[in-house]
């Protein structure tokens, strides 16, 4: 008579599945929150690129010049605060996936040790 073998698959689902799915949504939501904010930053450039050429469109005397270029100040300070803010945006992204995977790491690296410790105390 032929012994059937049984292999349990928890310490491997534990060890590798297991993970490897959590590190796969992470990173499918980490992909998905950065490409909105660059979807959402190339927009409100372009508007507001669009938006400035209109107002040169617009320009129809010396003064219109004058009040063009002295919304251009403004125009390039807002500009500068809209790319800082975009950039922390990012640093923001970036920070907390590194920080949610490093946290998976150690939660794998622990249920591990726990699939192996309990196998060890099978055998």
């Amino acid at each position: 008579m032929m012994k059937t073998f049984s292999f349990d698959t928890k310490p491997f689902e534990a060890m590798l599945l297991g993970p490897a799915r959590a590190y796969a949504a992470l990173s499918i939501d980490y992909t998905e929150k950065l490409v909105a904010t660059q979807l959402d930053t190339a927009k409100a450039y372009t508007d507001t690129g669009l938006a400035q050429a209109r107002e040169l469109l617009d320009v129809r005397d010396a003064d219109g010049l004058r009040n063009y270029i002295e919304g251009q100040q403004q125009f390039a300070k807002n500009m500068a605060e809209r790319i800082k803010g975009d950039a922390e945006k990012v640093v923001s992204l970036n920070q907390d996936f590194m920080q949610q995977s490093q946290k998976l790491a150690e939660s794998s690296l622990k249920q591990a040790q726990q699939a192996s410790t309990g196998q060890a105390d099978k055998a």
